[in-house]
């Protein structure tokens, strides 16, 4: 077992542990944690695809309807919301490529891997099907964009959209690590850092590849309204996004004094 501080966070450089984002005991109960993952990511898709639906269908709150601004916001707050509600319970990875990232980087026990995303896929579903029954079968077709499906814009091609997946889920990752396995950092800023941090990715993704960041947001729609195409771009770009941001943070930046605490020579 690595050593650990007070919160029970991993020390910088320890090595393995079983301590999760956020100071969670991964494994202490799975069955638990497999519910936080599943209600986690409803929250968070269902929030997220709700407001693109609307957007889409031009179904105004007050005034005029929704747009692109509200649904990079929508998932942006939808986040913080989830990680301050169940980090301490699951980690609030609510998404496969963070999970697969903590695991290749020994942060999470590969075994506990398919609970994890299993839960977090049965989240996504379960959301797209919500979304179905809220705004109706007008939401499964085109003009609904297909539930709010993700998939690369008019005149993007394949390889833009994986780049902008593997890019924007990068930096994702990156926030997830430095604020929930670091204890140099105040703990109080986690749920804020990766609601904007997801923002960002949407933001930046969102004109080009619709900016999934997450294959469970991508999959349950697909799923639920039967387009499946170039699923394989949002499942193989966040996941190598994902996985190159937790060992850049992990081998480099974690064991890092900050500057002035060097030693002295």
């Amino acid at each position: 077992m690595a050593d650990r501080d007070g919160g029970g966070r991993v020390e910088p450089g320890a090595g393995p542990s079983s301590t999760g984002l956020y100071g969670t005991d991964v494994g202490a109960n799975m069955a638990r944690t497999a519910v936080a993952e599943l209600v986690g990511t409803f929250v968070l898709v269902l929030t997220g695809i709700a407001v693109a639906i609307a957007a889409l269908l031009d179904r105004p709150t007050a005034g005029g309807g929704y747009d692109s601004l509200a649904v990079a916001l929508a998932f942006g707050v939808a986040l913080v919301a989830v990680v301050a509600a169940i980090g301490h319970v699951s980690g609030a990875h609510v998404n496969p490529a963070v999970t697969t990232a903590l695991a290749a980087t020994g942060k999470l026990p590969w075994k506990y891997v398919p609970a994890y995303v299993a839960a977090q896929f049965a989240g996504a579903i379960l959301a797209a099907l919500v979304a179905w029954g809220i705004f109706g079968d007008e939401s499964r077709t085109s003009a609904g964009g297909f539930l709010a499906s993700t998939g690369p814009a008019t005149g993007v091609s394949s390889v833009q959209a994986l780049l902008v997946e593997v890019v924007i889920t990068f930096i994702l990752v990156f926030v997830v690590l430095s604020v929930a396995t670091d204890p140099r950092v105040d703990e109080g800023v986690a749920p804020i850092a990766v609601g904007f941090a997801l923002a960002c990715g949407v933001f930046i993704a969102g004109p080009i590849s619709g900016g999934a960041v997450n294959p469970a947001r991508a999959l349950g729609p697909m799923v639920v309204s039967g387009n499946l195409e170039s699923v394989w771009l949002y499942v193989v770009g966040p996941v190598v996004g994902g996985v190159a941001a937790a060992l850049l943070y992990d081998r480099v930046l974690a064991s890092a004094s900050p500057p002035g605490d060097e030693p002295e020579t």
